[in-house]
């Protein structure tokens, strides 16, 4: 009897230990308020301002667009090109020194401006060197693409590129193939570069108010890093019937080795 116990008693803290929990899996949960209150969640996203190797699409069009056919790429790369290999090639890449070099206009330092910042930086000096107020001016900057690396547990690590003005974490890992169950949704890493060099942040994926976080919306060359959960490296079993298998071959196996020693 006391073995029969001492056997439930092991399969029993195994299920404890080894299985994740359905509250570990779920996407934001209401931790602080009731369940029937109403929910407003305001969005604390800043301009974005403008980083090293960044890669800025750029048009200017005026009333006479041939006078400008030398700012404006042709965009005839290859055709095989993907859309953001075509944005690499046309695009002003920014370089170390946080500039990017416009033909005619020579260089331009961008480093830490919003794209609407640079979009007046250049109208001023195109009126100042090429062009009249009649001309009309109109020029849009736009970053070509945004480009940010997911790694760990998700099922599809690797660098992305999204042509969206605005992408959030959960488009983000949805774009990465998902968060694997071994995942730990609790502690989502996030590792962003500053001109004074990178930091890392943390998200709680499972809690509602992580819409209201500043880092709730990803930044171009960002790192999401989803670290996994203590149940991966047990191995164990994640659900509760691979827990059961796992548990029932291993007493079986001891089983098995002290009824043969036992008939040494």
């Amino acid at each position: 009897m006391n073995r029969v116990l001492l056997v439930i008693g092991l399969i029993f803290i195994s299920f404890m230990t080894s299985c994740i929990p359905h509250k570990d899996i779920v996407y934001l949960q209401n931790k602080d308020m009731a369940t029937d209150s109403l929910q407003v969640m305001v969005e604390k996203q800043k301009p974005y301002r403008i980083q090293i190797n960044d890669i800025l699409n750029i048009r200017i069009k005026v009333l006479d667009q041939e006078n400008v056919t030398i700012f404006n790429p042709i965009g005839e790369g290859s055709l095989n090109a993907s859309a953001s290999e075509r944005a690499y090639f046309d695009g002003f890449t920014v370089d170390a020194h946080g500039n990017i070099r416009i033909p005619e206009l020579g260089y331009v330092n961008v480093l830490g401006f919003t794209a609407e910042e640079v979009e007046n930086q250049i109208k001023e000096k195109l009126l100042e060197e090429q062009f009249k107020e009649t001309a009309n001016i109109f020029i849009t900057v736009k970053l070509a693409g945004l480009r940010y690396t997911a790694t760990g547990e998700v099922g599809s690590p690797g660098s992305k590129v999204l042509f969206q003005e605005r992408v959030n974490i959960f488009e983000a890992i949805a774009n990465s193939g998902e968060i694997e169950i071994t995942g730990d949704r609790k502690d989502i890493l996030i590792v962003r570069q500053y001109p004074q060099g990178q930091q890392i942040h943390h998200l709680d994926l499972t809690d509602m108010s992580v819409m209201n976080s500043p880092y709730y919306y990803i930044q171009p060359n960002d790192m999401i890093y989803v670290k996994p959960l203590k149940q991966k490296t047990w191995g164990t079993g994640t659900t509760g019937r691979e827990t059961l298998t796992t548990v029932i071959s291993a007493l079986s196996l001891v089983t098995t080795t002290l009824l043969l020693i036992n008939r040494l």
